[in-house]
């Protein structure tokens, strides 16, 4: 990969896209293209397949999506299945059809079973059911890693999918409608502790386990995919560790400098009872995760209070 390389990050001023791009910059990458769903309805297959006869981009990194946490999943399953669906299938159809020999899809690790054996390996994709509160978001995620191994099996295109477990980071969504549960979590303590360190409700019991993995690293996976050829079409991108929601609140807490008491919703939908990775194929490739989860949060944080006037809120 030459550092003139022409990149295209769909998703740029996402969460995501925006580490990629911070990273690939901060390596020397000096070619790269972003354009806002303003500039270009990735919706919009023509206008997704013009964009890439008049850029010609070299690679591609497909870092968006429609997004939210388990309420907004829920409410919204239509959205969720049929909007990624189209991002997706216009990004990986046309870059096919434009001659883009170079493409790395990222999804997430909703795409496997409820109830696989932990820690998730990249095998168990389709073994069994989803879980119904994501099950939308999933299913057009897996149709995305299916095309790009297809293309893969068929045209001998390296077309990789990378499935990270739970990011999180600077320029998260922090709206409580549509984001996840750390960011949601930040946020809620956040506002607690300036009310006079008033209780902090949180969904479900506390006691699923999940895994978290800062979006600078999963940009550090993406390069690592982009310079090197994977020898497999599925990667699943984490950092192999991971603790319960109730241990996570805590952590968030202590960071936050919140005082008050937490209260757990039983009544409330818990998800997933565990969502470990199984990481051990890119760690024998060579990469692995460097910030560990209390310092993730403190930088995240840091980013919270310094952005709070005009960070994302993403409405449904």
């Amino acid at each position: 990969m030459k550092k003139d390389t022409k990149i295209y990050i769909a998703g740029h001023r996402g969460m995501v896209g925006s580490a990629v791009w911070r990273t690939l910059e901060k390596k020397g990458y000096t070619n790269l293209i972003g354009k806002t769903s303003k500039e270009l309805d990735l919706k919009n297959q023509e206008a997704v397949l013009n964009f890439y006869e008049k850029e010609k981009p070299e690679v591609v990194i497909d870092a968006a999506a429609k997004v939210g946490g388990i309420l907004a999943n829920n409410d919204f399953p239509y959205q969720f299945l049929m909007e990624n669906m189209q991002i997706q299938n216009n990004l990986i159809d046309t870059a096919l059809k434009a001659g883009i020999e170079k493409f790395i899809f990222l999804g997430s690790s909703c795409i496997y079973p409820k109830l696989a054996p932990q820690p998730l390996k990249e095998e168990y994709l389709l073994t069994d059911s989803l879980e119904p509160t994501n099950e939308w978001y999933a299913i057009a995620k897996i149709t995305g890693v299916k095309a790009c191994q297809a293309i893969r099996k068929q045209f001998q295109k390296d077309y990789v999918s990378l499935m990270p477990t739970n990011l999180y980071g600077t320029h998260d969504n922090f709206d409580l409608k549509s984001s996840h549960v750390l960011p949601a979590m930040i946020r809620k303590f956040h506002e607690a502790k300036n009310n006079n360190n008033s209780d902090v409700m949180l969904w479900g019991s506390g006691t699923p386990m999940r895994e978290f993995l800062f979006v600078d690293d999963m940009a550090e996976a993406v390069v690592y995919a982009l310079e090197n050829e994977l020898p497999e079409y599925l990667y699943n991108i984490g950092t192999g560790e991971d603790l319960t929601i109730k241990e996570l609140a805590e952590t968030i807490q202590q960071v936050v400098g919140h005082e008050g008491t937490i209260v757990w919703d039983a009544d409330k939908p818990d998800g997933t009872p565990r969502k470990l990775m199984d990481i051990s194929k890119m760690h024998n490739l060579g990469w692995k995760h460097q910030i560990d989860l209390k310092q993730g949060i403190e930088k995240t944080y840091k980013w919270f209070l310094e952005n709070i006037e005009n960070f994302k809120e993403v409405k449904l």
